[in-house]
């Protein structure tokens, strides 16, 4: 089992505060921006939906490839802040040049600069963040990050939905206002994040070579999530499906801050909770709750089945995020943590694609029901198959 770099280290430290809060100011500037792309892409550049859906695609797929790469190289040069830099000051550089798009081209060329930032930056951040504090409570930093993120993912939306709803501004001035907390969130991890000193052998100072084989738990784990990740669609369905229950389209924003409301809420503790009664039984909690709540939208049929099932989904976040992050940590050694999660950052970003593309097929040919029955199964599958490949005192 992987062994913290800062033993004793029982508390969160810097590193971690300073990270969560780089996470909440980063997508403070990213939700000011992304709610309102369709509709400026679409509206103002005239794009239709098939080119809005290329641009996420191609802006996720890279993304996924690079976090791969990156994590692989922070454990070959032994350092994870210059990536952790060099990543979220591309994307804050990037994001808001949305504000100046002619063409809707332009605007695909940015977001895939924007998620190559995202690519480079998220396996060594996450590897840093399991190098700085103490094995017994990796599920609540990682749960804390994850809280700071969610928090952001609240604020966002709320200011630019202020902004625009009160005519202080136009679209194109809030893509510009949106580079605020970007700078912020560079000036904090430049300053205020510290990498983390490896002691390595002289014998592998030259980092670890990628194809030597990692634990077998780890790829056994590793699979089980990619079966969770196939049911696991992106969440537009979920609006779509809150709509047709008779939630306006007016009120989705506000559905959608309350999401991320109980995600904040939510993270630190259900991380906190992996370090007590271990990731297994954490991570199986909150898949058989994914697995209900997909459940209830495929048998609701009020507006309020909406909000309620929505609150009960950020829940599922809560348990999750944190506790699968320390768990790719528990599984590797220290020197092969980037890697770890950069491997683990891929296999969610290649099964996001496919999975939306199945669960939009099932409600086009048989029906909504259907396809959150079918999400629901993944779920429920991938929680027995975790009970299976991982043993009860793995933590």
């Amino acid at each position: 089992m992987a062994t913290s770099g800062q033993p004793g280290q029982h508390r969160l430290g810097r590193n971690v505060f300073a990270l969560a809060a780089v996470s909440f100011l980063t997508d403070v500037s990213s939700e000011m921006i992304y709610p309102l792309l369709p509709v400026f892409i679409s509206t103002v550049l005239g794009a239709n939906a098939s080119f809005i859906g290329a641009i996420e695609g191609a802006a996720e797929t890279t993304a996924a490839l690079l976090k791969l790469a990156s994590g692989w190289w922070s454990d070959r040069i032994q350092k994870r802040k210059p990536l952790v830099v060099f990543g979220y000051a591309l994307a804050s550089l990037m994001r808001p040049l949305v504000a100046i798009a002619q063409s809707a081209t332009q605007v695909l060329l940015i977001r895939v600069a924007d998620r190559v930032g995202k690519g480079l930056r998220n396996a060594p951040r996450d590897a840093l963040i399991a190098d700085s504090v103490d094995p017994s409570i990796r599920g609540k930093a990682f749960g804390f990050q994850r809280a700071g993120d969610h928090a952001g993912g609240v604020l966002g939306p709320l200011i630019a939905f202020a902004v625009l709803t009160w005519h202080w501004a136009d679209m194109r001035t809030v893509f510009w206002l949106a580079a605020i907390p970007g700078v912020l969130a560079v000036l904090v991890v430049i300053f205020a994040v510290r990498e983390v000193p490896r002691a390595v052998d002289s014998g592998t100072s030259s980092g670890p070579d990628l194809t030597k084989p990692m634990s077998a738990a780890f790829w056994r784990v590793l699979a089980v999530i990619l079966i969770f990740t196939l049911g696991n669609s992106t969440d537009a369905f979920l609006l779509l499906r809150a709509n047709q229950l008779g939630v306006n389209v007016a009120l989705a924003p506000i559905l959608w801050a309350a999401l991320h409301v109980v995600k904040s809420a939510s993270s630190t503790p259900g991380g906190a909770l992996s370090d007590r009664v271990g990731r297994r039984a954490t991570l199986v909690a909150g898949w058989a709750l994914y697995a209900v709540v997909y459940f209830g939208f495929a048998q609701a049929t009020q507006a309020w089945h909406a909000w309620a099932l929505f609150g009960v989904y950020g829940l599922f976040f809560g348990l999750t995020e944190g506790s699968e992050r320390a768990l790719v940590a528990d599984l590797v050694p220290r020197e092969r943590r980037g890697t770890a999660f950069g491997w683990y950052n891929l296999a969610i970003g290649l099964g996001a694609l496919p999975a939306s593309l199945l669960f939009g097929y099932v409600w086009d040919h048989w029906s909504a029901a259907r396809a959150f029955e079918m999400g629901a199964a993944f779920a429920f599958v991938a929680a027995l198959g975790l009970f299976a490949v991982l043993p009860r005192a793995k933590r």
